[in-house]
């Protein structure tokens, strides 16, 4: 497919992502007590099963894109205090749930989860054994920097119960990685691969990013041919999201120069089409499978899903609650974040034993709302009256609760993004690229800003 450039310019503006919805700059100060609350009373909402996000927020070195919450330490004694919070953390939370609920899904983010002993991440998980019950075949996942994963560390993994992993390359040419201040892989990347195919591990996902200074469309070519050449099961081109306002670290950044969006544009082309040339099927934004794929099976059938880890199927993901510094629980009643500060977590978690600072309690419209629009940024498809079935309301009523103009959506109806037939509307190929926009259609809460959001290409 060839992408249409004029159409993607034309809509490059700024977005939410829809991670949630409401997005995170809605969230507020809640209490220990609206956290509690809202535990309890997910063990009676849907889904049941339930999926657990542990946030390591440690670096060995800070990258200059880097837009997550972590920390440049390698301070044992840190490490050491952080993970006896989580602990205690998880045996708190635990204590709440409903234990005939099981785990379909565990991820580990960061920050560098894999920068930390492996001694202490089997601590973590040895808990979540004892004080969860599994479901038979849960996703265990892990982000890793390959700049500090050995292959023994792999066979710990794989010991540990670890079925997925995700090697955060960002770009195979080691001019751009030395201008984004980051090391590259400490192993051939084809070598940890295959030591995570020997172990039987059922996901192998490489992360790239584009946008970044130094980055041109001959050298990025070469890094989407290394990526194909290793052949993981999935891939993510992350769109550069420049955000210096929130990040002061990517400030660095402009002194090199970031490359525009026609360039960025000219990179994206060429990555989107090398792989699809050589059979990747594109799923959501950014993300890429092969056709044997879970989520390709799921997008096919559509049943994709989507969190603040990433596009997922829905049999996996529960909801998520989430553990560590700056991490999310994601409930069906609402969001709930911790605070952002390592010191602050490990001191509300000591001493009240609990670290929420902040987060979002949503409404049934909102509910509504946030299933719209996870159908069309999901699914790249929407049906009113499916909608309606799930909450016993009306078609009618659903597009009231969205506040449903078709006017809004007129221009990409015109410019062969999409179609609108009846109660049903589906997005094609040219339209994924622009998903972003076509979901700021169902918003009815949606005001942009200065400085709010990053562009949507």
């Amino acid at each position: 497919m060839q992408i249409r450039k004029d159409l993607i310019l034309k809509y490059n503006q700024p977005g939410p992502r829809y991670t949630s919805y409401p997005p995170a700059n809605y969230f507020q100060s809640l209490s220990i007590e609206d956290y509690t609350q809202a535990l309890v009373l997910s063990n009676k909402e849907e889904p049941r099963s339930i999926s657990l996000y542990v946030h390591i927020p440690f670096c060995p070195k800070l990258c200059h894109f880097c837009g997550c919450n972590t920390s440049g330490s390698k301070n044992e004694d840190l490490f050491r205090r952080y993970v006896d919070a989580v602990k205690m953390e998880i045996n708190n939370v635990a204590d709440l749930l409903d234990h005939s609920r099981k785990v379909t899904q565990i991820h580990w983010g960061g920050g560098t989860p894999n920068s930390i002993p492996m001694s202490l991440v089997k601590e973590i998980m040895d808990l979540i054994k004892e004080r969860f019950q599994f479901d038979e075949h849960p996703e265990i996942a892990m982000e890793c920097s390959p700049a500090y994963l050995e292959l023994e560390h792999i066979d710990e993994l794989a010991a540990m119960g670890f079925n997925r992993l995700s090697l955060g390359i960002q770009d195979f040419n080691k001019d751009v990685l030395k201008i984004v201040n980051r090391d590259p892989a400490k192993l051939p990347v084809e070598d940890l691969v295959g030591r995570m195919k020997k172990n039987g591990f059922e996901g192998v996902n490489l992360d790239l990013i584009y946008g970044l200074p130094g980055q041109t469309v001959e050298n990025f070519r070469k890094s989407i041919e290394k990526v194909i050449e290793i052949s993981p099961d999935r891939l993510v081109t992350f769109s550069y999201a420049h955000v210096p306002w929130v990040k002061k670290a990517q400030s660095a950044l402009e002194k090199v120069g970031i490359p525009s969006g026609h360039e960025k544009l000219d990179l994206m082309e060429m990555a989107y089409g090398l792989l699809t040339d050589n059979g990747y099927v594109p799923i959501g934004m950014d993300h890429y499978a092969k056709p044997e794929d879970e989520l390709y099976k799921a997008l096919v059938n559509k049943k994709l899903h989507r969190n603040f880890q990433g596009y997922c199927t829905r049999e996996t993901t529960g909801q998520v609650y989430g553990f560590g510094s700056s991490s999310i629980a994601q409930l069906d009643n609402g969001y709930y974040q911790n605070t952002k500060s390592i010191k602050g977590y490990i001191e509300g978690i000591n001493e009240k034993g609990w670290a929420v600072e902040r987060g979002y309690q949503v409404n049934l419209n909102e509910k509504i709302i946030r299933t719209v629009i996870n159908e069309v940024m999901c699914n790249l498809f929407l049906d009113f009256e499916v909608v309606g079935n799930m909450y016993q309301k009306s078609a009618a009523k659903i597009k009231e609760i969205v506040s449903y103009d078709e006017k809004k959506l007129q221009g990409f109806v015109d410019d062969s993004l999409m179609e609108i037939n009846g109660e049903q509307i589906s997005i094609n190929n040219d339209g994924s690229l622009v998903v972003r926009n076509i979901a700021m259609c169902f918003d009815p809460q949606l005001t942009v800003t200065e400085n709010q959001y990053s562009k949507t290409i």
